[in-house]
């Protein structure tokens, strides 16, 4: 029995560490986009709020990007997923993803990390897209 009552609280110190592990990994890995709803308030709340970098999740409004010729600066509009009217405009001077499309008949939903500068201007230094009707079935194939 005295071996049994070992191998439990072995067992239980196991469970407990590993539970620890899972916990405080999946806190350190979760990542909390704003809304360019939530992100326009804080900035209104606090300006010193541009100083800091954030991820922001929107969607791109179609046939509003412009790059300059000649470089990699790219600026479009994203708006708010839920909310059409808040929008801001995003400069990024990188080259763009191959699923970045600026097409009126997609929506293009995508998450920016940048700053937020005193111009009005997101200042993108990473986008990451996700153009779901890329890979979708479209209606009349879906039909066949």
């Amino acid at each position: 029995m005295k071996q049994n009552g070992r191998f439990m609280v072995g067992l239980v110190g196991v469970a407990a560490v590993v539970t620890y592990l899972v916990w405080t990994g999946v806190s350190d890995t979760m990542v909390y986009y704003m809304t360019p709803t939530e992100l326009i308030s804080r900035i209104e709340a606090d300006p010193t709020f541009r100083d800091v970098g954030v991820k922001v999740s929107g969607r791109l409004v179609p046939e509003t990007h412009v790059s300059t010729p000649g470089t990699v600066e790219h600026r479009f509009v994203v708006h708010d997923i839920e909310d059409e009217s808040v929008t801001f405009d995003v400069v990024f001077r990188k080259p763009l993803p191959d699923t970045f499309t600026d097409s009126p008949d997609m929506m293009v939903d995508v998450v920016l990390e940048g700053r937020f500068n005193a111009e009005g201007e997101f200042e993108a230094t990473t986008v990451l897209t996700k153009c779901g009707s890329r890979y979708e079935a479209s209606p009349e194939e879906l039909r066949t």
